[in-house]
């Protein structure tokens, strides 16, 4: 059984998905949760790629921003005053969101490539033996992702990448999947390994990135620290798979003439410095693949390895890049999970912005600094206040959203809603988003835990 777990890791995504039957209902595409009745403007210090708006507002009317400006909204309008940061929801380039419904795994050592850690009994043992027992249910698997999924939006996160090929669920998705179906299209693709990819898959690959029918592939490349870990960047090349449309994941074994390479070619670095760590004690030279232009955007990868969110990966980078001798100011941070990230997966048309007419997708965190950089760096999935996810309000403190839903104090909460205690604040949680129309709506966020617990009781927490 523990094989069908790497079976599944390893799936790549090769193949274009299956659009929606018809039109989805509701905000920024999904089917619509918690949507407030009226429009409404969030007051607060409003991030921009360019400015910072002190005291901005971001109105959000349906499924999309109207305005976003230091004007005060027309009377009428509801408001919330958030006192906090205003930013675009954050955009995670790197992560295997299946994996991330267990607490995180110690790895026993240092290790030379992912070949070596995938073959360890302690891997085998405190990860793919507890996924394989909750595979032996087949319904469980969409509770796995979604459960995943309510993590990654939890902590600020509404688009991520990294679903793989026997991801057949696709209207439950929670969050913006950025390999898959997304904004009318599937310009995407990803592998795992190169070497295990037929060479008639690639062929086609080449020539779909040739014509324009596929704008990114994510590919895991040069993850360890040995030559074997390096000759994976040749075998690309030998590929002709170094391309604008290529997205390098991790790319730890990779040189100073790799970097020249990879900018030549006008391809692009995701990277996920907390796994890189943890697994193979070294990184990335991610300063260096600033310095020669290359695009770089941030991953947290996944639990067992990696950071428990995209804030803490934001952390852990900056502290690699100072190590490095390559440091990186907080607002370069910010956009490497934010504007820059959307332009990696080309949607910076679409997300990774506010800007009026785009997707409603803001995250709105405590403020923890009188920088407002620094306060996005200061703050883990703590400091989420609110996340609104194409002009539905998915997660938040409880009286903001119920003050969105127009409710009295007596009024019971807005129907689908579920309170949650999170790091000592009341929330509401709506997890009924979905891209295609359904019968039922989603389960809540207890029916998923209690589903995923029966099953196995090694469920890690969301909110510690």
């Amino acid at each position: 059984m523990v094989d069908i777990v790497e079976r599944d890791y390893l799936r790549p995504v090769l193949e274009e998905d299956p659009g929606p039957a018809a039109p989805a209902a509701g905000g920024g595409g999904f089917v619509a949760g918690f949507a407030p009745p009226t429009p409404f403007a969030l007051h607060g210090c409003v991030l921009t790629p360019d400015q910072v708006l002190e005291a901005g507002w971001v109105e959000v009317e349906g499924p999309t921003i109207k305005r976003v400006g230091a004007a005060a909204p027309a009377a009428g309008i509801q408001r919330v005053e958030t006192d906090g940061i205003i930013l675009p929801g954050l955009i995670d380039l790197h992560g295997h969101p299946e994996y991330n419904v267990f607490a995180p795994w110690e790895p026993p050592k240092l290790f030379l490539n992912r070949g070596a850690w995938r073959a360890s009994p302690g891997y085998d043992a405190v990860v793919k033996e507890p996924l394989a027992n909750l595979k032996k249910a087949p319904s469980l698997q969409k509770t796995l992702t979604r459960y995943a999924e309510a993590r990654a939006l939890i902590g600020g996160t509404t688009a991520i990448q990294g679903t793989n090929g026997t991801f057949s669920n696709l209207e439950e998705s929670l969050v913006r999947n950025v390999d898959r179906w997304i904004f009318g299209a599937h310009k995407a693709r990803s592998i795992i390994d190169l070497d295990r990819t037929p060479p008639a898959d690639i062929t086609k690959l080449r020539t779909q990135i040739a014509n324009g029918d596929v704008t990114a592939v994510y590919i895991h490349l040069a993850e360890g620290v040995n030559a074997t870990s390096r000759a994976e960047f040749q075998a690309l090349k030998d590929a002709k798979l170094l391309t604008p449309a290529t997205v390098i994941i991790h790319g730890t074994a990779l040189e100073e003439s790799d970097f020249d390479d990879i900018a030549a070619a006008g391809a692009k670095l995701v990277w996920s410095p907390q796994s890189n760590l943890r697994l193979y004690g070294a990184t990335t030279k991610a300063g260096l693949a600033r310095s020669k232009g290359i695009p770089l955007a941030l991953g947290a990868d996944w639990q067992p390895s990696g950071s428990p969110s995209l804030l803490a990966e934001m952390q852990v980078a900056r502290r690699a890049l100072t190590e490095e001798g390559k440091p990186a100011t907080a607002r370069q941070l910010v956009r490497m999970v934010t504007v820059d990230a959307a332009g990696i997966a080309g949607l910076d048309d679409q997300i990774g912005k506010l800007a009026a007419g785009r997707p409603a997708d803001v995250l709105v965190l405590e403020r923890r600094d009188p920088d407002p950089w620094e306060s996005v760096l200061d703050s883990l999935p703590s400091a989420v206040d609110l996340v609104v996810l194409g002009g539905d309000a998915a997660y938040g403190r409880a009286e903001w959203m119920r003050d969105l839903a127009g409710l009295s104090p007596g009024d019971p909460d807005p129907d689908g809603t579920e309170r949650a205690i999170a790091w000592g604040k009341t929330m509401l949680l709506d997890l009924r988003f979905s891209v295609r129309a359904q019968a039922a709506p989603p389960p809540n966020l207890a029916a998923l835990r209690k589903d995923l617990i029966t099953r196995d009781p090694r469920i890690g927490p969301i909110f510690a």
